[in-house]
Formats: C-alpha cells, sequence, structure tokens
C-alpha cells in the first residue's frame, strides 16, 4: 500500500534531488562503472531488446529506460515523482530517444494484465512500503520477463541499510532501504509464477570504498579477485536478476 509521507515518495519530490540525482549516484569512474555494467547486463537479460514493449518501473531520471530506447525497445516509463519524470523527459529529448513518460507508482500499475513484453524495475523494490506488493505488480503486468535488482542480505550492503535505519528514526529523510534474501525472493516470484533464470551480482567490498578509492583500475582489480576467489557469487551486491513465467 503506498503511504504518501513514506521517505521513498518525499525525498524524490525535491526538484534539487532530481536535479542531482544521477550525478549522486552515476558519477566518477565507479559510478560509470555500476551504471554501464548494469545496462549491459539488463540489455543481455532481456535479448533481443528490440521490437519488445518494455515497462520501466520507478524511472527515475531515465536512465534504463533510455538506454533500452537506444537498442530498439518500445519503452513506457512510469515513476510516482513528477520532478524525476521532468529530468527524465529533458534527458530522453537530447539523447533523441523516445520513452512515453507517465506518472505511475509500483504499488498500482495502470496497466492491463501482460501489457508488456518485459518489466524493468532498478533500486526500487528497496525503497517501496510494501515490495511483496510492487514485486506482484511488475510481474502482473509482464507477459514473460521481470529485470530487477536488490541489496542482498549477505553483503556489506546489509551493514549501511541497519545503520540508515538507525539514522531515519532522527532524520526522516534519510533513505532507511530494506536488504534481501535471495530465498525471499524467489519465494515471492513462485507466488506469482515466476522463476529466476539469470542473477548477476556486482561488488563485494562496499560501493562506498570504491567511491572513496575512486580508481576503475583498483576497483576491477580487487573485485575481479574476489570473483575468482568465488566471493562474489556468495556476497555479490547489488544483486539484479531475471526472472520468467
Amino acid at each position: 500500500m503506498r503511504e504518501p509521507d513514506h521517505y521513498s515518495y518525499a525525498v524524490y519530490a525535491d526538484p534539487a534531488m532530481a536535479e542531482r540525482f544521477d550525478a549522486m549516484r552515476f558519477s566518477g569512474p565507479i559510478g560509470r562503472l555500476i551504471a554501464d555494467t548494469q545496462e549491459r547486463q539488463i540489455a543481455a537479460f532481456l535479448a533481443p531488446v528490440g521490437g519488445r514493449r518494455i515497462l520501466d518501473v520507478g524511472t527515475g531520471t531515465g536512465r534504463a529506460a533510455i538506454a533500452l530506447a537506444k537498442r530498439g525497445a518500445i519503452v513506457t516509463a512510469v515513476d510516482a515523482s513528477a520532478e524525476m519524470l521532468e529530468v527524465a523527459q529533458r534527458r530522453a529529448s537530447e539523447a533523441s530517444t523516445s520513452v512515453a513518460f507517465a506518472r505511475g507508482d509500483a504499488h498500482r500499475l495502470e496497466f492491463p494484465d501482460r501489457a508488456f513484453d518485459a518489466v524493468v524495475c532498478l533500486r526500487v523494490l528497496m525503497h517501496t512500503p510494501d515490495w511483496r506488493g510492487s514485486l506482484r505488480e511488475l510481474c502482473r503486468v509482464s507477459s514473460g520477463r521481470v529485470v530487477f535488482d536488490y541489496p542482498s542480505l549477505w553483503s556489506a550492503a546489509a551493514l549501511q541499510a541497519a545503520t540508515r535505519r538507525v539514522a531515519h528514526k532522527f532524520n526522516r529523510s534519510i533513505e532507511a532501504y530494506r536488504v534481501f534474501s535471495s530465498s525471499a525472493v524467489a519465494r515471492a516470484l513462485q507466488a506469482e509464477g515466476f522463476r529466476v533464470t539469470g542473477e548477476h551480482r556486482q561488488f563485494v567490498l562496499p560501493i562506498a570504498l570504491h567511491k572513496y578509492v575512486n580508481s576503475e583500475a583498483w576497483t576491477r582489480r580487487v573485485e575481479g579477485a574476489m570473483e575468482r576467489g568465488g566471493l562474489t557469487r556468495l556476497f555479490g551486491s547489488p544483486v539484479t536478476i531475471v526472472a520468467e513465467r
């Protein structure tokens, strides 16, 4: 159920936040590495992308929607924040891409059952008041695939999430996001008739540490060693998955 006063609505209704959103998350070598890696992974999960009807839920500033449209997808993108959509529309225009943007809430999507070939939802379920209800909606409107991400319960993100939950009690604007276990996600998907068919995990070490070092070469070297040692498969986060009917 939507909670109008929930931080996930209030924070992103701020025009200043909308303008600086991309710079906060995707600037610098590590931010670009995160964005580029996830963009390629999503395209691989949805291949072939060209001609597919794709819904991007919680599009924010439209990064994923624009990337998919550039690859030939027919993209509809929704977000609860009019301020974020304004930035997304401008970015799409600057990129000369066609995306149908509209206000919409992950808890109650205004589309018929199985209206899209695939649904994408990034950095959303970790914040929504009712993540299971939101996931149910993603599955309802998809005829085939759902792609989304989440911070793993068994990762460094869990410590940051716990810290943020405490801080949120004193400052309501702090994003007190949740973390997920892969088993809980799999069960929620199974209840909607979907099963996980692909998974990608990104970092073992905290993203904040990578951004502090601020070296793509260092990040690739260290995380590459973690992956070869089998640690990424166990503790990597964020986790991006594709599920199919």
